[in-house]
């Protein structure tokens, strides 16, 4: 029998029902297929975060009635790929722990004993990782949903709130309520939200905001998300403008790349905050001609950015690293992003 090599390996012979899920730069899905070939060094992996593949795998194993959930931090070499010492190590204490049980794992003969020494093995595992508040909540939020589980018991307090209910009376709201809601909006609901989103209080806003950041929005609510952050911009209330920014940063609008533009050719409101902003949650919209030297130049010209790891995070998504590194070498000698570079030039590159 084929040996256990990878990660995907162990799942597929373990008969692991399994999802997959971005846990990085957003809570998204992932495919299987994404972690088949990243692990054998066929593809960079696409979200990076920090120089990382941050995973949630989802998965049962023979009888068991709940899911059990691995964080994984997987890292990566400088152009994205798998750094495959610490994965290996991983897997060997993984099939040295469960030893021969991996094969009476893909039936009905996995003991109780099994599940813990599978769900125990990340309690002081390297590669594990803690998810903030919002990306947990909105990784349970998705699993139920994609698993046809029931929603928590939050949901129907949120659901009442948001679409009807007093918004003075927001404290008895949960964040897995928040993420349980946003995980299942749908058109209808989007639209009442649009509709209310201009009196939500601060309180509700920023976590709701840090939910809807991990999906693709109806223009309604991205457009309602962006006057509530220009409101804020008006008001000085940076916060608030940064969480706006990042709530629509999934959605593909030609819309949130227009406000892209204006908040990049703004100098009273592109700082250090609306740039991580931008660059945490919004790079896709990056990825265009003008936006991203425009970025860059915004950037190098702010000395309180730390350019060198702003652009080394966005170089180490695929998708954006040969047009940054072009920009890069591209710079007039005179440029900012040329000055930022020779000062920091000498030890690394991109």
């Amino acid at each position: 029998m084929r040996s256990i090599s990878t990660i995907h390996d162990f799942f597929m012979r373990a008969g692991a029902e399994l999802n997959l899920y971005h846990t990085g730069r957003r809570v998204a899905p992932c495919p299987i297929s994404t972690l088949e070939a990243f692990e054998n060094q066929q593809l960079a992996w696409p979200m990076p975060w920090q120089g990382q593949a941050r995973l949630a795998c989802v998965f049962t194993l023979g009888d068991m009635p709940d899911p059990i959930i691995w964080f994984l931090a997987l890292p990566l070499d400088e152009q994205g790929y798998l750094t495959p010492a610490p994965r290996d190590a991983f897997l060997q204490r993984l099939l040295e722990t469960l030893g021969h049980t991996v094969e009476a794992l893909q039936s009905s003969n996995a003991t109780a004993k099994d599940m813990n020494q599978a769900d125990n093995l990340m309690k002081d595992n390297p590669l594990a990782f803690t998810p903030s508040l919002h990306h947990r909540a909105m990784l349970h939020a998705q699993a139920s949903r994609d698993l046809e589980r029931s929603a928590s018991e939050h949901l129907e307090l949120v659901e009442s709130y948001l679409l009807d209910g007093d918004l003075q009376h927001w404290q008895a709201l949960g964040l897995q309520g928040l993420a349980d809601f946003v995980a299942r909006l749908d058109t209808a609901q989007a639209t009442q939200l649009a509709a209310r989103l201009p009196a939500l209080p601060i309180a509700v806003l920023h976590p709701l905001c840090y939910c809807l950041e991990q999906r693709v929005l109806i223009e309604v609510l991205t457009e309602a998300l962006r006057r509530r952050g220009e409101q804020a911009a008006r008001e000085g209330d940076l916060e608030t403008l940064c969480a706006c920014i990042r709530s629509v940063g999934a959605s593909p609008q030609d819309s949130v790349s227009r406000w892209y533009t204006e908040l990049l050719e703004d100098a009273n409101v592109c700082g250090p905050d609306v740039l991580a902003a931008l660059a945490a949650r919004g790079w896709e919209h990056l990825e265009d001609a003008t936006r991203l030297p425009r970025f860059l130049e915004r950037a190098a010209a702010d000395e309180r950015v730390d350019f060198t790891a702003l652009v080394r995070d966005l170089a180490a998504i695929p998708r954006l690293r040969l047009p940054i590194l072009m920009l890069l070498r591209e710079a007039p000698p005179a440029s900012d992003i040329k000055h930022r570079l020779f000062e920091s030039c000498a030890k690394d590159t991109l």
